[in-house]
């Protein structure tokens, strides 16, 4: 005779495991919900529907904001491990993403920060069941982080230049032309080098023009350093995957031929070609 199950363990595999019709129709609810509620939020920004609807857009709100707390209560109680849930991505963000509506009771303005909500249709890999976008992400998170050293080394680089720059345009152009200090003229370096150019501040005198044409042409090449180093890294990984063995969450370890776990996180390797 088969074990009868509780409410528990329906609800939980409903909420967490999505290889069901009813666990996918509560995960496809869900995300229609919080696109919904997200929507909402936008439209009491814009003044003339807030002055309009803005009662019913409130009441919209809290209609949404207390159907995901009784998710999240719900989520916490069937939860194998109410604390390693708490305390995951998703725990977070469910978490995060009804406090600014309890908090706008006593600081207005902050429900727009519900617009996290949307950090949790990233379920919708899950439903959808695309583990290899998800492994993807994991390689190019991985190509960044293994070329940190070098950006931070470049980043630090560019800080000097454009404090530099920033300097000699306040000693050239001064408060006269809009320099009124060196952090003004920091701030117009950052800009000219990232080629936004708010226009706000401009040079006047022919060496303050010659100065910014010249920023102007290295920060398109500043551009396209941190560029190049992330993706040689990641032709650098691609490459490692073509041996023997390589691990998908450490893929710039280095193994040997006969090895079966990582030597860094301790996964299982995967081999391309079997060991003779």
């Amino acid at each position: 005779m088969a074990e009868k199950r509780t409410f528990k363990d329906v609800a939980r595999h409903i909420i967490f495991d999505s290889n069901t019709v009813p666990s996918k129709l509560f995960d496809l609810g869900l995300i229609g919900a919080i696109t919904l509620s997200v929507l909402v939020v936008m439209l009491d920004s814009v003044e003339p529907l807030h002055q309009a609807y803005g009662r019913e857009l409130l009441m919209l709100e809290w209609g949404f904001t207390l159907i995901f707390t009784v998710e999240y209560l719900l989520r916490l109680y069937v939860a194998s491990s109410r604390l390693r849930y708490a305390r995951s991505f998703f725990g977070v963000i469910d978490l995060l993403s009804i406090l600014p509506t309890y908090f706008s009771v006593f600081m207005p303005g902050t429900q727009y920060f519900l617009v996290m909500r949307f950090f949790r249709v990233l379920r919708i890999f899950r439903l959808l069941k695309l583990v290899t976008f998800v492994k993807e992400a994991e390689f190019v998170t991985a190509s960044i982080r293994a070329s940190g050293r070098k950006i931070m080394v470049f980043l630090f680089f560019v800080l000097v230049m454009v404090c530099i720059m920033g300097s000699l345009m306040y000693m050239i152009e001064g408060p006269e032309n809009s320099f009124r200090s060196i952090p003004e003229g920091i701030y117009w370096a950052i800009v000219t080098v990232t080629t936004v150019g708010y226009g706000d501040i401009s040079p006047q005198t022919v060496m303050g023009r010659f100065l910014a044409a010249i920023l102007m042409i290295v920060g398109y090449s500043i551009i396209a350093v941190p560029t190049g180093i992330v993706s040689a890294e990641m032709t650098s990984m691609q490459n490692k995957r073509g041996q023997k063995n390589f691990c998908r969450t450490c893929p710039l370890a280095q193994h040997e031929d006969d090895a079966l776990y990582c030597r860094h996180c301790g996964g299982l390797l995967v081999r391309n070609h079997p060991v003779r």
